[in-house]
C-alpha cells in the first residue's frame, strides 16, 4: 500500500509519515519547506521527499492521500486530488483511526510546554518499563525519533499488517482498523485546525483516556477569533475523555477552569508551584531542582537539566500523567536527570569566543518571556541577546505586537528581524525596549548586527517556530572566525 502525504515536513505529519513507514507501508511525500530536523528524519527512513505541489506527484495515484493542514484549496496538489477523486483523509483523522484506536491514549494539550511535556512524558513512560508509542512535534533527546508505535504486536497480528481493509480509515462495511500494540501512546495534542476540509482541532480525533490541560492563552490568530473560542475546542476535547479516564489540569489557570464548568465528567487531577494535587516547591531558584508533593504527601526531589518555572510545570504535568497510567511516581523521579529536550528548546548549539548560543522555538510572548526569565535565573547579571523572527501567523499578523517588549523584559538587547513583506511595522516593539532593541531587513544583516553586540560571556537566543536560515549555527560559525 502507497500512501503520499502533503505537507510532510511539518512536525506532526513528518511523524505520521514515520509510524506509516513502520507498520510497512510504502510512503512518500511533498512539501514546499523542507528544512531539518524532519527532513534529516524522513531521508533516514527512506521516505522519498518531492519538492513542491505539482500535481505529477499524484499522477501515478497512491492508494491514500494524507493531507497536512497547511494545504489549502488553489493548491495545485489539492486541486488534482479533489478533480480525480483520489481518496484521501487528514493526518490526525488517519493517525486516530489506524494507530489510536484501541490503546490507552495520553494527549498532552495546551498553549505551552506540549512538545516538552510529550517528550517528557514518553520518557517517563520508557523508563517505567511501559515501551509507549509517541508522536511529538519534535526530535526528543532520549529517542532521536519524534514517533515510533511502542510496545510490540498484540498475539496473532501481523507485523506488518497488511490488507487495505486494516490500513485504510474506516469506511461503511469497513471491519475496522486493528490496533497496532497494546502499549501506551502518548501524543502532543494539538489544538491548531485539521485540514481544509474539517476545521476541528486536530485533537478530536485521538479519543485520550487521559488528557493533560497544560494551559490556555490567545494563540492561532489566523484561525480563532478570540480565546472563548479556543476555549470550546478544548472542551470538544474534555467531552471525548471517558469516566474512568484522567483529566490533569494546571491548578492556577483561570480559562482552563473555565472550560471544566462548562461540563465535565471524568475525574480531575491539579498541579502547579504551591498550589494544586500535585505541588511543586522549588529548591533552586532557575527550577533546576525542586520537590514534589501529592496531596500533601512527599514525593521526593527532582533534579534534571531544565530551567524556569514553565519547566517545573511540564515535569509536573507528565509526573501526574505517568502516575495516571499506572506508573510508580517515586520511582520515576531519577528518570528526569536523565531527560534530553526536544532539539530547538533552549537547545544549546554551540560555543564560540566566549559566547554561548541557544537554538529556541518560543514563538509567543508568554513562551518567550517563561524561557527567558528560566535563563536569567541561571545566568545572573550576564547579558542575554536575543534573536527574534516573528514567523507564526499569529506572530506575523501583529496579534501578539503589544506583548513583544515586556515578554523580552529580560533581555539586554534584542535584534528582531523585519524582513520586508512583515505587514507590520517592528518599531512598535524596538521602541518600546527603550534602546535595547533594532530591527534588521535580512538575517545575514541580523547576524552582523549581533556579532557587533557579542562579547565574551553573553548568551545568545535565537528565537523562532521555522528554519530561520540556519541562523543559529551560522552565528556560530562566524563568531568562530572572528
Amino acid at each position: 500500500m502507497r500512501l503520499h502525504i502533503l505537507g510532510i515536513c511539518g512536525t506532526f505529519m513528518g511523524g505520521v509519515a514515520a509510524l506509516a513507514r513502520e507498520l510497512g507501508l510504502t510512503v512518500e511525500g511533498s512539501d514546499a519547506n523542507v528544512y531539518p530536523p524532519m527532513s534529516d528524519q524522513l531521508e533516514a527512513l527512506g521516505i522519498e521527499l518531492m519538492r513542491g505541489y505539482d500535481a505529477k506527484h499524484l499522477q501515478s495515484a497512491p492508494d491514500l492521500v494524507v493531507v497536512g493542514n497547511a494545504m489549502s484549496r488553489g493548491n495545485p496538489a489539492v486541486e488534482y486530488m479533489l478533480d480525480q477523486r483520489l481518496r484521501y483523509v487528514s493526518g490526525p483523522q488517519w493517525l486516530g483511526e489506524t494507530v489510536l484506536a484501541g490503546r490507552d491514549v495520553l494527549a498532552v494539550a495546551g498553549t505551552h510546554g506540549k512538545t516538552t511535556t510529550t517528550s517528557l512524558l514518553a520518557h517517563l513512560l520508557e523508563s517505567a518499563g511501559m515501551a509507549p508509542g509517541f508522536l511529538v512535534g519534535g526530535v526528543p533527546g532520549n529517542f532521536g525519533v519524534s514517533a515510533r508505535l511502542g510496545g510490540k504486536q498484540p498475539c496473532g497480528a501481523q507485523s506488518p499488517p497488511s490488507g487495505a481493509a486494516r490500513l485504510l480509515p474506516p469506511r461503511a462495511g469497513d471491519v475496522g482498523v486493528e490496533p497496532s500494540s497494546t502499549a501506551p501512546f502518548v501524543i502532543e495534542a494539538d489544538e491548531y485546525d485539521t485540514a481544509f476540509f474539517d476545521k476541528r482541532s486536530k485533537f478530536v480525533h485521538y479519543r485520550p483516556r487521559i488528557a493533560i490541560l497544560n494551559n490556555l492563552e490567545f494563540d492561532h490568530a489566523d484561525i480563532f477569533p478570540d480565546v472563548a473560542a479556543i476555549q470550546r475546542q478544548f472542551h470538544h476535547l474534555v467531552r471525548t475523555v471517558p469516566g474512568n479516564g484522567r483529566l490533569i489540569v494546571n491548578a492556577s489557570d483561570e480559562r482552563l477552569a473555565e472550560v471544566l464548568a462548562m461540563g465535565c465528567w471524568t475525574p480531575v487531577e491539579t498541579f502547579g508551584i504551591g498550589c494544586g494535587d500535585w505541588q511543586a516547591s522549588l529548591i533552586e531558584a532557575d527550577g533546576s531542582a525542586f520537590a514534589v508533593h501529592r496531596n500533601g504527601e512527599l514525593i521526593g526531589e527532582v533534579r534534571w537539566p531544565l530551567l524556569g518555572n514553565h519547566s517545573v510545570m511540564n515535569a509536573l504535568a507528565a509526573l501526574a500523567a505517568a502516575a495516571a497510567a499506572g506508573a510508580d511516581p517515586r520511582a520515576l523521579l531519577p528518570a528526569f536527570a536523565d531527560f534530553h529536550s526536544v532539539k530547538r528548546r533552549m537547545e544549546l548549539v554551540g560555543e564560540a569566543g566566549g559566547v554561548h548560543v541557544y537554538d529556541d522555538f518560543a514563538h509567543h510572548p508568554t513562551a518567550i518571556a517563561t524561557t527567558l526569565a528560566g535563563l536569567r535565573a541561571k545566568v545572573g547579571a550576564g547579558r542575554i541577546l536575543v534573536a527574534l523572527e516573528p514567523r507564526s501567523n499569529s506572530m506575523r499578523q501583529g496579534a501578539h505586537a503589544a506583548a513583544l517588549a515586556p515578554s523580552l523584559a529580560d533581555a539586554d538587547a534584542v535584534v528582531f528581524l523585519q524582513r520586508p513583506d512583515l505587514p507590520w511595522n517592528a518599531a512598535e516593539v524596538t521602541d518600546a525596549l527603550k534602546g535595547r532593541g533594532t530591527t534588521a531587513p535580512s538575517v545575514n544583516a541580523l547576524l552582523a548586527d549581533l556579532q557587533a553586540l557579542a562579547r565574551p560571556g553573553d548568551q545568545v537566543v535565537f528565537m523562532s517556530n521555522g528554519g530561520f536560515d540556519n541562523a543559529p549555527h551560522r552565528f556560530v560559525e562566524r563568531m568562530a572566525k572572528q
